[in-house]
């Protein structure tokens, strides 16, 4: 019995990788870009890039195991849910309230270190923001609340 499990296990993940996700980013417009709208600073730009645009932008870059299955599918729901709640690409689409709402949420989010994901601060050591960092950045998205 154990090990017909262990046969299916390697079956399906064979079989899986045959299952790609979609890695083609939407068209950016700068006009609409948060970085652009807002004006941001090179140095508020440059932690933007580092620690949200990968899922919550138009510019997700896909590292080398996208092209693992399960992985794959797991990030590329990730990176959809992400853009869906919030997308920095699409910034100037959004109603003043909600560009208030996203920024005091973004601000929270980034003050209590929830955000980047524990996971992609795992992934990508770049991401892990210093203390003044992360007091940069939300500062900065309080700065956007109307």
């Amino acid at each position: 019995m154990k090990k017909k499990i262990i046969i299916g296990l390697i079956l399906f993940l064979i079989l899986a990788q045959f299952i790609r996700i979609d890695k083609t980013n939407p068209e950016v417009n700068i006009d609409l870009d948060l970085i652009n709208v807002e004006s941001a600073e090179t140095s508020i730009s440059a932690l933007l890039k580092a620690n949200c645009y990968d899922c919550h932008s138009n510019e997700s870059k896909y590292p080398w195991y996208t092209n693992v299955a399960p992985v794959s599918w797991w990030i590329k729901r990730h990176i959809n849910n992400a853009r869906g709640s919030l997308n920095f690409s699409e910034w100037a689409n959004y109603s003043p309230q909600e560009k208030s709402d996203h920024a005091a949420e973004s601000a929270l989010k980034v003050e209590k270190k929830w955000m980047p994901i524990s996971s992609y601060k795992i992934a990508h050591p770049e991401a892990r923001m210093s203390d003044e960092e992360v007091t940069k950045l939300s500062q900065w998205f309080k700065s956007l609340q109307k």
